[in-house]
C-alpha cells in the first residue's frame, strides 16, 4: 500500500515544498448487484484496501497541476478557467472533471498542485477512476473548506466522470468509494441515495474472499457500455416504466412480451440482479455468509448469458473456482474483461488460488493477480 510519507515525499520532488494535506480514496469490489445502478436499482459494494492517495496544496492563480506516481513522468498543467469537457483526453479528465464539476455546481474553487500515486488496479474493474476522482473531491473540500457530505462528493465525482470524460457510469463507484465503512458492505439504492451499512466479514464465518484481477484490460469509454445502458433505457420505456428496477420478478416474462428480442437479456439480468441483491442481503443480516456463494455463481451466468459481458478470461476463473472447491464466483464491475470475486472457504483458498495460476498457464494467459480482499473505509483525509 502507498503510504503517506511517501506521496508527500513525492509532492516535494515534484512541486516543491509541503502540500496541504493527504486524502485517500479507496477502490471497490461489488459482492452483487451489477449494471443495476444505472437502472435506479440496488448495488452492494465493498471498499477495498487499496486506494488512491492525493498530496495536494492550493493555488491562487488558476492552474490545476497534476501528477501521477504511475503515470509517464509528466505533469499535466490545466487552467481551471478554461476546464471543458471532453477538452481533456488522458487520465487527468478524471480529477480535472471534479474540479470541473464544483465550478459547475457553483463553488469557488481555483487551481491546485495535486500528487496522486496508489495501489488501485487501473482497467481491473475495481473502479480506479471513481477513486481517483474521490480523493480530489475530497481533497479539494478540505482545501477550499466546502464542508460537503460525502454523498454530495461521489454525485460531483460521477458527474466528472459521466460528463467530463465521457463515461455513462452510474453512482455506485463514487459512492461506494466515498461512503463505505470498515468492515461493512454498502447497501445503496441508486434511486435516491439511501445507504445501510450491512456487516460483512468473511473471516469471521471461516471464509475468504478473493478477487482475481485477470489482467483482461476493459475500457468503459469504448462505447459498449454506453450501448449497454442505453439499451436498458429503451426497454424501460418501450415497458412503460421509470426504469427497469419497477419491473417485478413476477412480471417479467409479461414485460419482456412487451420487448423486442434484442432488449430481453438485458431486462432479464438486470431483473433477476435485483433480487439476487435482495437474496444477498437478507442472507448477510441472518449470518449466512456462505450461502452468497451460489447467488454469486449465478450472477455470474446471468452477466455471461443475458448481458454478455464476460470474456473467455472470467468465465474460465468461475469455472475452475468453483470446480476447485470455491462456494460461488463471479465476474464484478462493468465486464469486457477486470476482476472475479469467488467466495471460499478459509481451508479451501490456498487450492482455488492454485487452481486458477494453473488454469491461466494451461490457457496460455497472463497469471491473473489474486488477493483476498476485505471490507475498507471509505475516502477521507490520510493524516
Amino acid at each position: 500500500m502507498t503510504g503517506v510519507s511517501a506521496v508527500r515525499a513525492g509532492f516535494a520532488e515534484v512541486f516543491g515544498g509541503d502540500p496541504a494535506g493527504v486524502w485517500a480514496a479507496p477502490g471497490r469490489v461489488n459482492l452483487i448487484g451489477e449494471h443495476t445502478d444505472y437502472n435506479d436499482g440496488f448495488v452492494l459494494p465493498i471498499a477495498l484496501s487499496q486506494r488512491i492517495l492525493a498530496a495536494a496544496r492550493p493555488r491562487s492563480d488558476g492552474r490545476l497541476r497534476l501528477h501521477s506516481a504511475q503515470g509517464d513522468g509528466q505533469t499535466t498543467d490545466l487552467t481551471v478557467a478554461n476546464l471543458r469537457a471532453g477538452a481533456v483526453t488522458t487520465w487527468a479528465a478524471y480529477p480535472a472533471g471534479v474540479v470541473w464539476a464544483l465550478r459547475e455546481a457553483g463553488h469557488e474553487v481555483g487551481g491546485a498542485d495535486v500528487y496522486l500515486a496508489g495501489d488501485v488496479p487501473t482497467g481491473a474493474g475495481l473502479s480506479s477512476s471513481a477513486a481517483l476522482e474521490c480523493a480530489v473531491a475530497f481533497a479539494y473540500d478540505g482545501m477550499y473548506g466546502l464542508g460537503l457530505t460525502a454523498p454530495q462528493l461521489a454525485l460531483l465525482a460521477q458527474r466528472a466522470e459521466n460528463d467530463f470524460a465521457g463515461v455513462p457510469c452510474g453512482v455506485m463507484d463514487q459512492m461506494a468509494s466515498a461512503c463505505c465503512e470498515a468492515g461493512s458492505a454498502l447497501f445503496l439504492d441508486t434511486r435516491d441515495l439511501s445507504v445501510r451499512h450491512v456487516p460483512f466479514d468473511a473471516a469471521a464465518h471461516g471464509l475468504r474472499l478473493l478477487v482475481v484481477d485477470t489482467r483482461v484490460k476493459h475500457d468503459l469509454g469504448d462505447g459498449a457500455y454506453a450501448a449497454l445502458r442505453a439499451g436498458c433505457e429503451r426497454a424501460a420505456e418501450l415497458a412503460g416504466r421509470r426504469a427497469l428496477r419497477d419491473v417485478a420478478l413476477s412480471e417479467l416474462d409479461m414485460v419482456l412480451g412487451l420487448l423486442p428480442p434484442e432488449l430481453h437479456g438485458l431486462v432479464r439480468h438486470v431483473v433477476t440482479e435485483q433480487a439476487r441483491v435482495t437474496e444477498t442481503l437478507a442472507l448477510l443480516h441472518t449470518g449466512r455468509v456462505a450461502g452468497v456463494g451460489p447467488v454469486l455463481t449465478a450472477g455470474h451466468a446471468s452477466l455471461r448469458d443475458d448481458f454478455r459481458v464476460s470474456c473467455p478470461e472470467t468465465d474460465l476463473v468461475v469455472e475452475t473456482a468453483v470446480t476447485a472447491g470455491a462456494l460461488g464466483a463471479r465476474m464484478t464491475g462493468g465486464g469486457f474483461g477486470g476482476s472475479v470475486i469467488v467466495l471460499t472457504s478459509a481451508e479451501a483458498a490456498d487450492g482455488v488460488t492454485a487452481a486458477v495460476e494453473t488454469a491461466f498457464a494451461e490457457a496460455g494467459y497472463a497469471r491473473p493477480r489474486i488477493f483476498a480482499a476485505e471490507a475498507g473505509a471509505g475516502a477521507g483525509r490520510a493524516e
